[in-house]
């Protein structure tokens, strides 16, 4: 079965993205920002050709020649549930924050922010590493790969 091409360097842009914005948020005390962070990742599951981050890669940073593309026979699935689950903690964080349980919030942020430094770092994505477990277990069905 082929495999999908799938753009590493554009996954590695949205993880340094969401390192940044939570980093940014926690030093700033800019509460707002992590729902605004978990709507993003989450629209670009939801959407991924027309996610924000993934917009701003295609139309900024690969013009500019920041990074060039790096296109790896791969699975999306795989990453686009580890952005899922980064955008559901961050709404988990942001309700904690807003509900005053701000320790709890800014750690499960902080969680999000670790992992996809990791991912950058190390090549290990959590999320992917996950999903797969999920699908060996047969608690995620096998997507037809285009």
């Amino acid at each position: 079965m082929a495999r999908a091409q799938v753009d590493h360097n554009a996954i590695k842009f949205g993880q340094v993205t969401i390192v940044l914005m939570v980093a940014i948020a926690w030093l700033f005390d800019l509460v707002w920002l992590v729902p605004l962070l978990a709507g993003v990742l989450l629209a670009n599951v939801a959407w991924p050709v027309w996610g924000p981050i993934r917009l701003a890669y295609r139309y900024v940073i690969l013009p500019l020649r920041i990074v060039r593309a790096n296109l790896v026979a791969d699975e999306p699935a795989p990453h686009r549930f580890a952005q899922g689950v980064g955008g559901v903690l961050l709404v988990a964080a942001a309700a904690a924050l807003y509900g005053g349980v701000a320790a709890v919030g800014w750690a499960l942020a902080a969680l999000v922010a670790v992992l996809a430094a990791v991912n950058v770092l190390w090549n290990f994505c959590a999320g992917c590493f996950l999903f797969y477990q999920l699908r060996r277990a047969g608690l995620l069905r096998r997507e037809p790969i285009a």
